[in-house]
């Protein structure tokens, strides 16, 4: 089975898991995981709690976060929509805020408005003094940007489904966030993120699916589910010439310690 593992960023509130929920979580433990983190994108005022309730129905071992993504900046200017999320980011289960910040590549909403959702909620973060989980894509100037004038170096966080350069995830660093790599840095086209994954220390990097999307190969076109991070934190580990269970437990232990929680007992070198 291997070390513990942490798939940092997946979506088990999607309704492609709808059919099957429970053997899906029963894969990823099998698998190995010693935690997982479902992420709360609020797409409606309506399925605001939804993944909070799957976290509650697995609090053993499941975190989560709260936030509204990019591509959903439109349809939550509304303040009451704004207060229930507020209220959600305050829980204890809740480790962190998001994801947020900015989608150019699709652009489902207007670029001014998923600006002002980012920075609200950065401040919001702060307010809760919770780490941030930002994704980004095609944006990555406008993403640092608004991260150093929003002062979000005051909580850092991650920068999820890494899809950058290792310039850019140095930058990203120097204010205080690391890079979760998904199923993407498998992929044969992915040279400057393998390149990120190759130049990052080791305490910068996390290991993630964003399930259901963008399974790791030899999956890559079928729905993606949490157990499949073990063969990104395997490809991760054969990039960086590490042992696979050396990498678990580092990517393990970042995790923790950006979401503040108490790491698994042992290390790489005294295992539990």
């Amino acid at each position: 089975m291997g070390a513990p593992l942490f798939d940092t960023h997946c979506h088990l509130d999607h309704r492609k898991f709808d059919a099957d929920r429970d053997a899906v979580i029963a894969r990823a433990r099998e698998a190995g995981l010693w935690r997982l983190c479902t992420i709360g994108c609020a797409r409606s005022l309506a399925d605001v709690r939804s993944a909070f309730e799957v976290q509650q129905a697995h609090a053993d071992w499941m975190v989560t976060t709260i936030g509204v993504h990019p591509h959903d900046a439109e349809a939550f200017a509304a303040a009451d929509r704004a207060a229930h999320i507020e209220a959600i980011a305050r829980e204890d289960a809740v480790v962190a805020v998001g994801e947020m910040g900015l989608d150019y590549y699709y652009d489902h909403a207007p670029r001014a408005r998923q600006a002002e959702h980012f920075r609200r909620q950065i401040a919001l973060a702060r307010a809760v003094s919770k780490p941030i989980v930002v994704h980004t894509r095609d944006a990555a100037e406008d993403t640092l940007r608004i991260l150093r004038e929003e002062k979000a170096s005051d909580v850092g966080g991650i920068i999820h489904c890494f899809s950058e350069d290792a310039p850019f995830a140095k930058a990203a660093l120097d204010l205080g966030f690391v890079s979760s790599f998904s199923g993407i840095v498998t992929f044969k086209t992915a040279g400057a993120i393998q390149g990120a994954a190759m130049a990052l220390p080791a305490d910068a990097i996390l290991v993630e699916t964003d399930a259901p999307y963008l399974a790791p190969t030899p999956f890559r076109g079928k729905r993606n589910e949490p157990s499949y991070v073990a063969r990104t934190a395997e490809f991760v580990a054969a990039l960086r010439g590490e042992d696979p269970d050396t990498l678990r437990w580092q990517t393990t232990a970042n995790a923790c310690r950006v979401f503040g929680m108490e790491p698994p007992p042992g290390d790489a070198a005294t295992p539990a």
